[in-house]
């Protein structure tokens, strides 16, 4: 094999490298194309989102449904309205419960789903109204501590 050849197959190898390097990246970040046909808007407050992101999956029995498009604080009620954009292919009944839920090893959050029995239909434009904040790991240590702790105190 001549030096010209070996070249170029180590060219070819490197470019598919930094090809895949790149995809991995956008697919990490959420930054892919977005896939959702006709969506429509949903709202939801929460007291604490935790780390969720803009972009960040919604999903439903594990199957991705939409994203998050926008979050912001509200001043008058204190908590996070969080913005969903859901396909359109998917309807969720009025008594949907949203929660912010955590998947894989790197702590990425989403909002899960889980939709109720409610025969009328979520419609663009409408809240949510039963939601589920997300949990923080600190929290539930110092809770734990202080408990472990008053125990340990009484007589």
């Amino acid at each position: 094999m001549s030096r010209t050849t070996l070249d170029a197959w180590v060219g070819v190898f490197v470019t598919m490298g930094v090809v895949a390097l790149v995809f991995l990246a956008l697919k990490v970040g959420n930054l892919g194309g977005s896939t959702l046909s006709n969506p429509y808007k949903l709202t939801a407050e929460f007291d604490n989102v935790g780390t969720l992101k803009v972009r960040g999956a919604v999903k439903s029995s594990g199957v991705v449904v939409g994203r998050v498009s926008d979050i912001e604080f509200d001043p008058k009620t204190y908590m996070a309205r969080v913005t969903l954009s859901i396909d359109g292919r998917y309807k969720f009944p009025k008594d949907t419960f949203a929660k912010i839920l955590t998947s894989g090893l790197l702590g990425e959050q989403y909002i899960g789903l889980s939709p109720g029995g409610d025969e009328q239909m979520l419609a663009s434009g409408d809240t949510i109204a039963r939601t589920q904040s997300a949990v923080v790991i600190e929290e539930l240590i110092s809770q734990f501590m202080f408990n472990k702790a008053s125990e340990g105190a009484k007589p």
